[in-house]
Order: structure tokens, then C-alpha cells, then sequence
């Protein structure tokens, strides 16, 4: 099985770490990546609203949304611990293929949405902050994409430095905000009574606990959990579910705090001085400024805003690595990845930019989170299944009385987004859309998702799973040989990377030599932890593949032939090249897939650079 973002799989060890704190700290982390979801720019409109509106009356919605984040990240963190998988890979091992393709069709769409708000929110931000037109704040975004593959190429470790030094700006921002407007601390606590002054503040409501828990975030969750090595023992895993639910906890309510802080700066300052109506990025900032009585309000107001969309972006374009390699078993260049995740948010966003203007952008956000509301009942059903599947979880699933908790929250997040759809649907019939877009392809779209809703939801009680465990790596070590007898060459190297290459390399290399001959097996582990770690990677992958390998070794070694296998770490165009000459072999064999053009830039190329950088022949054969 492929791991889930296998370039950090199991790149942080825990193992040599003593109990207590310096154990805890070695886990803490992913949750970080996970809470700037729930202070994404998407998120400050409802925050602004609410405080602006209401005052401080509504500070419950967002503790109740808090805990039910919680809860759902804590499950999606036990998925990813116990069963070594992400939630796209869970969903894969369970459903059948155009289930699989219309949740990953809608799960690109979410990502899609989720990334627009943060190119929006921090184009906004640019523009506050520089006068920077939006336009160009939306292009210049395409920049955090090379900033992720820097990160991540510098280990799991420092990417969430990255990101916590982000949420300290945005937290540090609100505090000095929040010292400068001086909110009642008396009303701060009244606030936390569950109260709804008329319909207009349920509306805000809904809208505050639609916006709780991102999709992406379950996938994210999921996946990097695993990035933590240790003991796969059922002590070892408990201590593991309790450390990352501390994790979550911190997290979760560092989020929680930003959002209440946002709430109670728009209480203490437009709903306290008449500005009822304030719920637009702009309008805010610009307001700051005369009711703060200080002009480094508003500066950090965009600054916050600025390290919000920043780092969200960089979580949104892993899930999209995450879903696509989870539902569809492709990988491909990790730049690439990253570029087309941006692209899906730039491309809308320029468009309406050029056609509506700078007053668009308000209707993008909320398109954005209508379809995130959409697309949400789909990764919580899933979710709650898994961990409530008793042979999946190994014993950790979750108990009936937290089962009927998670299902009340997911009921109340459904029909909560539900309803922010149907009313969105209400809207665009009185609009009067045009009814071939409207008829032909909303409703249909609309009714399809609830079918599936309704499949994934009842699924369990007539299906109870895989007969047999699921592959969800291309790579495979069953081999169609027939096996010669001549001898050529002293040493021969064959690359393998466990695709149908491998075959015809391997049947050239035992006609090239035959029993006599030595034969070495070179396999490169890619992955971003073998990038950084080099030999010393226990990811995932690098365990797979070290069994493929030993696989291959012992069908050829049964067969009478000399065959052992040599796991190298890196890049293949430079690893391949120096195991050749420290193995001294007398000739190296490389199978292609007959990349072209986009292929090869999708996926790279190896044999080009092998081939100038080796001084023995090469043989390659094109699959």
C-alpha cells in the first residue's frame, strides 16, 4: 500500500523521546497545519458579521462549533494513527470506483473553493496593506506554491515551524488589536450563554457552524499523523491517540481564540459605535482606523489577514496531494501538484476580477463556502464509519456513546449546511438564473450529490467491506519471466521501480548474463523524507518498497539465479549513477515508460541524466 504524503511518512521519530513532555512535544505539530483552517479569510466575514450585528451574543456559536471541530479532528487523526491511512485511502479501500470518482471530483472541487477564499483573502490583504490592485495580489499568490515545495523539501518539521510562527502573527495582531479596543469583559462572559436575539442572528449562526470543520482538514488530519514514527504496538498507538488529541486540543483552541477574537474587535468597535452592517474584508479595516484612534489597527489587521491566507493555502494544496494520490492512486511532480491546486483558485478569481470588479470578491467567498457546505457530509459520513468499524480500527474504534455524539454533530452540521444550500438555491430561482444552467446542470448536480450522501451514509449495513486488503500502490512484484541459462557479464545492475518496466529489464539482464552472473537490484526511494533523511527514512513507501524488493530478489533467487537488492535515497538521476560505481557493476539496464513531453513534466525523467553521469553502458528498454 502507498502511504498518504509519503515524502513525510513516518519522518519524525518519537521512539527515542522520554515519557512526558519532551514525548508530547515530539507529536505536536500536525494539528497546528490543521487549525489554520478555521482561520482562513473564509472564516473572518462570519466572525465580522456576527460581532458587528450582535455584539458579543454570539461568542457560544463559536465554542460549540469549537468543540465539534474537535471532535471530528480527533476521530480523523485516529483513522490516520490506527489504520495507517488517510481518509481518501479509507474511502477508496470501501467504495465502489464511480463512488470513488465523484467524492474525489468533489473533493477537488472543495479543496478548489477553500483555496479560492485564501487567494482572495490574501490579494485583500496586499491590497490593504500596499495598495496592490487585486488583480495582481490574486497573480502574485501563484508564489506560495514554490514557497510550499521549499518547505516541504526541508522536512514535515519545519514546515510546521513555518506555519505556527504564522498563527503567532495573526494571534499576536488580535491581541494588540484587542488591548486597543478595550472590549467588556462583562459581556465578553455573557456572550458564552446560548441566546439567538431574532431569525437574522440564526442565519449568522448557521453560517458560523456551516464554516466549523473544512473537508479538507479530515483528509489533511489523516495524513499527517502519519508523519510521526512510532511503536506500532496497542500501547504505542494509545499513547499516540493521546498525545495528538493534546495536539488537536491546543490547536483547535488557538483557532478558537483568533475566531473570538475577531468577534469581540468587531463587537467592541462597529457594533458598539452603530456599524451594524459590517461583514466586507475592506469595510473593516478601513473602519478601524478612526474607532481604534491608531493607525497600527488597521496595519495589522492586514497583516493578519495576509499570514491567515498564507498559511492556509499551504494546507489546501496538500490535501489536494493527499486526495488525488488517495482516490486515484496518481502521483505525480509535487510542483506541478501545487500549481494546478493554485490555478483552480486563480483562474475563477482573475475571471471574475476582469468582469465584476473588486465588488465580486464578496460574492466569490460566499459561493466558496456554499460549496464547501456541499461538499462536507461526504468526509464526515465516511469518517465516522471507519472509526466505528471494529476489525478496521483494531480494537481502537470508537464507543457507542461517542458514535451517537459524532452522528448528532454530523446531523447538525448537514442540516445546517443544508439549509445555507437550499437557501442559496432559493436565491438564484428568484434571480431568475437561466434555466438551462439552473435545470440542467445545478438541480441534476444537486440531486446526484444527495444520492451519493445517501449511498455512503447506509452503505455500511448492506456492505461490510473488502474481502481481501487493498493495493493502493501501482507497484507490484508478481513477475512473467522465462528464464535463459547463457552468462555474459560479472555484475549486471537493473533499476527497478515495481511497474510493468521491470519485466522486459529484467528478462534482458538474465539474457545478458545467466547463472553465473551477479545481478543487483537497484530501487530509489523519492519521497520528500528520503530527500532529507537519506537512509536513515522508515517511511512508509521506503518499507513497501524494501519488501517489493525483497520480493523480487527471492523469485530470482529460486530460480537458481545470484540476485540481491540495494534501496538507495534521493533522487534517482543522482543515486543511481553512484550505487553503480560503488557496486561496480559491469553494466546497468533501465527500463522506461516512454514519457513525452508533458508527461515528463509531470512525472520527470531519470535515464537522461543517468546516462552522462555513469562511465559503463547502459541498456534501456522502452516499455
Amino acid at each position: 500500500m502507498s502511504q498518504s504524503l509519503e515524502e513525510v511518512n513516518q519522518s519524525v521519530a518519537t521512539e527515542n523521546k522520554t515519557r512526558g513532555f519532551r514525548k508530547m512535544l515530539a507529536f505536536l505539530g500536525p494539528a497546528y497545519l490543521i487549525s489554520v483552517g478555521y482561520m482562513d479569510p473564509g472564516n473572518w466575514a462570519t466572525d465580522l458579521a456576527g460581532g458587528s450585528q450582535f455584539g458579543y451574543s454570539l461568542l457560544w456559536v463559536l465554542l460549540m462549533s469549537n468543540i465539534m471541530a474537535l471532535v471530528l479532528q480527533s476521530l480523523s487523526a485516529r483513522l490516520g494513527i490506527v489504520t495507517q491511512r488517510d481518509l481518501a485511502q479509507a474511502s477508496r479501500e470501501t467504495y465502489p470506483r464511480l463512488i470513488n470518482y465523484f467524492l474525489y471530483f468533489l473533493a477537488e472541487i472543495a479543496i478548489a473553493a477553500c483555496d479560492l477564499a485564501e487567494v482572495l483573502g490574501m490579494a485583500i490583504g496586499l491590497n490593504l496593506l500596499f495598495g496592490l490592485p487585486l488583480i495582481y495580489g490574486v497573480l502574485v499568490t501563484v508564489l506560495d506554491t514554490f514557497l510550499l515545495l521549499y518547505l516541504i523539501n526541508k522536512g514535515i518539521r519545519k514546515m510546521e515551524g513555518f506555519i505556527i510562527g504564522l498563527i503567532v502573527i495573526i494571534g499576536v495582531s488580535f491581541i494588540i488589536e484587542l488591548f486597543l479596543a478595550q472590549p467588556n469583559l462583562h459581556q465578553i462572559g455573557l456572550g458564552f450563554i446560548p441566546s439567538l436575539p431574532n431569525n437574522a442572528a440564526l442565519y449568522i449562526a448557521i453560517g458560523i457552524i456551516g464554516a466549523t470543520v473544512m473537508p479538507h482538514n479530515l483528509y489533511l488530519h489523516s495524513s499527517l499523523v502519519q508523519t510521526r514514527k512510532f511503536e506500532r504496538t496497542p500501547a504505542g498507538i494509545k499513547q499516540a491517540l493521546k498525545y495528538n488529541f493534546i495536539d488537536s486540543a491546543i490547536a483547535l483552541n488557538i483557532a478558537f481564540v483568533v475566531n473570538a477574537a475577531i468577534l469581540i474587535l468587531a463587537a467592541a468597535t462597529f457594533y458598539k459605535n452603530g456599524f451594524f452592517h459590517v461583514a466586507e474584508i475592506q469595510d473593516a479595516y478601513r473602519f478601524l482606523e478612526p474607532l481604534l484612534g491608531s493607525k497600527i489597527g488597521p496595519i495589522l489587521f492586514a497583516v493578519a489577514l495576509i499570514a491567515a491566507g498564507q498559511s492556509s493555502t499551504i494546507t489546501g494544496t496538500l490535501a489536494g496531494q493527499i486526495v488525488m494520490e488517495g482516490y486515484l492512486t496518481i502521483r505525480i511532480q509535487p510542483w506541478v501538484r501545487r500549481i494546478i491546486t493554485r490555478l483552480l483558485a486563480i483562474i475563477p478569481a482573475v475571471l471574475v476580477l476582469l468582469i465584476y470588479g473588486e465588488q465580486g470578491t464578496t460574492k466569490m467567498l460566499i459561493l466558496s463556502q456554499v460549496i464547501l457546505s456541499l461538499q462536507l457530509g461526504f468526509a464526515i459520513i465516511p469518517l465516522i464509519h471507519f472509526v466505528s468499524n471494529k476489525s478496521q480500527m483494531k480494537g481502537f474504534h470508537i464507543g457507542p456513546k461517542m458514535q451517537v455524539l459524532c452522528w448528532l454533530i454530523a446531523a447538525a452540521i448537514i442540516s445546517l449546511n443544508s439549509k445555507l444550500i437550499w437557501d442559496q438555491l432559493q436565491n438564484w430561482l428568484a434571480q431568475n438564473t437561466n434555466p438551462l444552467v439552473f435545470w440542467g446542470l445545478i438541480i441534476p448536480f444537486t440531486s446526484a450529490c444527495f444520492v451519493v450522501l445517501l449511498y455512503i451514509t447506509f452503505q455500511p449495513l448492506f456492505v461490510k467491506g473488502l474481502a481481501t486488503p487493498f493495493n493502493h500502490s501501482p507497484h507490484s512484484a508478481d513477475l512473467t519471466i522465462s528464464l535463459p541459462s547463457h552468462s555474459a557479464f560479472e555484475t549486471i545492475a537493473i533499476a527497478v521501480d515495481f511497474s510493468t518496466a521491470d519485466e522486459k529489464a529484467l528478462q534482458y539482464a538474465l539474457q545478458l548474463g545467466g547463472k553465473s552472473t551477479s545481478y543487483i537490484l537497484i530501487h530509489v526511494v523519492e519521497t520528500v523524507g528520503a530527500l532529507v533523511y537519506g537512509a536513515e527514512t522508515v517511511d512508509h513507501e521506503t518499507t513497501i518498497d524494501s519488501k517489493l524488493l525483497a520480493d523480487y530478489v527471492l523469485q530470482l533467487n529460486q530460480n537458481g539465479y545470484r540476485v540481491s537488492g540495494k534501496l538507495g535515497f534521493g533522487k534517482p538521476n543522482t543515486v543511481i549513477p553512484q550505487l553503480v560505481a560503488d557496486l561496480q557493476a559491469d553494466v546497468l539496464i533501465m527500463g522506461t515508460h516512454g514519457h513525452k513531453t508533458l508527461k515528463d513534466l509531470l512525472f520527470g525523467t531519470t535515464v537522461e541524466k543517468v546516462r552522462h553521469a555513469i562511465k559503463i553502458p547502459l541498456l534501456i528498454l522502452k516499455n
